[in-house]
């Protein structure tokens, strides 16, 4: 049995294909400014990587902000529920889950089957999201995938106070107009989110081994603030984090199709 998951984010799409339990194909690739036209390109090339024709997926699940402009999927789900499924399946161990994507985050915690229990999510601010990097990575002169290995050369942290984005970008270039080192401002903001993020996490009670998700848990800089501001040790889920809820998708696609 074939089957897809379709992974439509704010920044990047995903999709996966799986066959009998086994991954044949993933692929990631940036938005298009249509929805629909990312699904059907991101899929496109997950399908030709598998070898396989969309007429041969006997079901599609679609997740993330974009999951209703994924044409060819017959069932959508939501980004949480299929983040969880997907990160148990990889890390089976896993009882929470921090999501951090380009517009919100999410802790989720997660029974021994990877159904969701309890969770808290922020998506009605940037602060504590991949968008309050992006934006901070542009008055630093930084590329966004740059931050993490520019984090790590901080020896004197500076300490970021405000929380909303537009307040933090004066308070940024402040910062860099008084000459402090771009490595401790990076190495400042990831700090400063990353207790945000703990913050929710907290809030719903931090419990067994806790695995991160999305494109920011690829930040070394971000995933080690974030270790650090919960008190845990945490792993990255699956080869590429990323991945999980198109994952996660694919698994509830399995799930949901009849049986030969």
């Amino acid at each position: 049995m074939i089957v897809a998951g379709c992974d439509i984010g704010s920044r990047t799409a995903k999709a996966v294909i799986m066959e009998e339990g086994t991954i044949l194909a993933a692929c990631v690739m940036r938005d298009k400014p249509d929805p629909e036209e990312s699904a059907r390109e991101v899929m496109a090339r997950a399908l030709e990587q598998a070898g396989k024709r969309m007429d041969q997926v006997e079901r599609c699940v679609g997740t993330g902000y974009g999951r209703k402009q994924v044409p060819f999927a017959q069932a959508v789900e939501s980004e949480i529920v299929c983040h969880g499924r997907g990160a148990q399946w990889l890390e089976p161990s896993i009882r929470m889950v921090i999501d951090i994507g380009g517009q919100d985050a999410k802790a989720i915690k997660l029974d021994e089957k990877g159904k969701v229990i309890r969770y808290a999510y922020n998506d009605k601010c940037a602060a504590g999201t991949g968008r309050f990097l992006e934006v901070m990575a542009k008055p630093l002169g930084v590329r966004l995938e740059d931050l993490g290995s520019v984090s790590q050369k901080s020896t004197a942290p500076v300490k970021v106070s405000n929380q909303c984005v537009i307040f933090a970008e004066t308070e940024i270039v402040s910062m860099i107009n008084a000459g402090k080192p771009v490595p401790d401002i990076v190495c400042g903001l990831h700090r400063a989110m990353a207790h945000r993020v703990a913050a929710l996490a907290k809030g719903i009670v931090v419990e067994g081994e806790v695995g991160m998700t999305g494109g920011v848990a690829k930040n070394e800089g971000m995933f080690n603030a974030l270790q650090d501001a919960l008190g845990v040790k945490i792993r990255k889920i699956g080869w590429d984090p990323q991945m999980v809820g198109a994952i996660g998708a694919a698994l509830i696609a399995r799930e949901m199709a009849p049986a030969a």
